[in-house]
């Protein structure tokens, strides 16, 4: 059968006009719409159950005292002595002082004990060797027969010579005395040079 195309003319453009109607619909509603929106950040908050693997660090006992005279040294020691560093100890060949109640006396044989650990300071310490001669200022472990040299390097005199001229000078130059009985802030941080009978005069004279 014929189809007269007049009649489906209308038709066709009434089509048309439908679907271009329903597109612009379709655009113009998903032009729109809002974005989806993107998750928030999220911060997780820390664990109290977390627990650190870090073995903390010894304490720190604090820093060494500083003498700046051999008078402080003579008056603050438990023990002066001159002597011989052996092996097993320290030789005592001659007393410069003690306090009341020691036993020590020439020809005895004392231990020595190291600084505490944890001192800041103890790293910068010289080591006392069999062999050497010198007057240590000392101060007594209270809860042990042992003696540790006051502050370290503070309290050792190394000897050079015989009899009242020896020539004594301070272990360490920058953590040394720097006078007698008063302090030379000039020779201050450069050691410290002086003889046994020196020594053994300001030693009589502290409290």
């Amino acid at each position: 059968m014929a189809v007269d195309l007049r009649r489906t003319r209308p038709l066709w453009a009434t089509a048309a006009a439908v679907l271009s109607a329903a597109a612009l619909a379709a655009c113009g509603s998903g032009g729109g719409a809002d974005p989806a929106a993107a998750p928030a950040p999220t911060s997780a908050a820390p664990s109290s159950a977390t627990t650190s693997t870090d073995v903390a660090p010894p304490p720190i006992k604090g820093k060494l005292r500083g003498y700046a005279t051999v008078r402080q040294l003579s008056d603050t020691a438990d023990l002066v002595v001159r002597g011989e560093v052996e092996e097993a100890g320290f030789r005592v060949d001659e007393v410069l002082r003690t306090t009341t109640g020691s036993t020590v006396r020439a020809g005895a044989r004392i231990t020595l004990a190291p600084l505490p650990a944890g001192v800041p300071d103890m790293a910068h310490m010289s080591k006392l060797d069999a062999g050497q001669v010198v007057v240590l200022y000392l101060a007594q472990d209270p809860a042990a027969p042992t003696f540790r040299t006051l502050s370290g390097d503070f309290g050792v005199f190394d000897l050079t010579g015989s009899g009242a001229e020896a020539v004594a000078t301070t272990r360490s130059q920058t953590m040394a005395v720097s006078g007698l009985n008063a302090e030379d802030p000039a020779a201050s941080g450069h050691g410290f040079r002086t003889t046994l009978g020196q020594l053994r005069a300001v030693a009589a004279q502290a409290k």
